[in-house]
């Protein structure tokens, strides 16, 4: 299984993306005095204390890659879901940087400045990664196919 190197680009793929939802991806400073609110992929950490919940859809986008993500490293026999899958990756990444931008810089209150911080370039990462996974599976589809031409 790990003797393919699709197969390491979707676990580093798989790695990044985990990374991504444990670590703050922005963070909200107030233009006046105050402390910053920290934003994660499931809450906005306030200042008091406290938990806002309302970039749930952040962490929804990237724990969906997970499982098609595990799904793709162990369907290694079925080369064209594999590739299918990388594809469904990529996409949703795509999503989540979409909505990570309008949480970002279209939402937020106009008291706030908003930093993305550096993980929030992780699903960046992941998407280069699947990308590379993507042209290995082709690849190795290439290859199976000259093999069949030959007998």
């Amino acid at each position: 299984m790990l003797q393919r190197i699709q197969t390491v680009y979707l676990f580093l793929a798989l790695i990044v993306t985990v990374v991504c939802l444990c670590l703050p991806v922005g963070a909200f400073t107030p233009t006046g005095m105050g402390s910053d609110t920290v934003m994660y992929n499931l809450w906005k950490l306030l200042p008091e204390g406290g938990h806002d919940f309302s970039v749930w859809p952040l962490f929804v986008i990237l724990l969906l890659t997970c499982p098609l993500n595990l799904f793709a490293i162990f369907a290694y026999n079925n080369r064209k879901l594999q590739s299918r899958l990388c594809v469904y990756n990529v996409l949703l990444n795509l999503i989540w940087i979409a909505v990570y931008a309008v949480f970002g810089y279209v939402l937020p209150e106009d008291d706030m400045t908003f930093n993305p911080l550096l993980a929030a370039c992780l699903p960046g990462v992941a998407i280069i990664l699947y990308i590379m996974a993507r042209r290995g599976i082709q690849h190795d589809e290439q290859l199976i196919r000259s093999m069949d031409r030959i007998r």
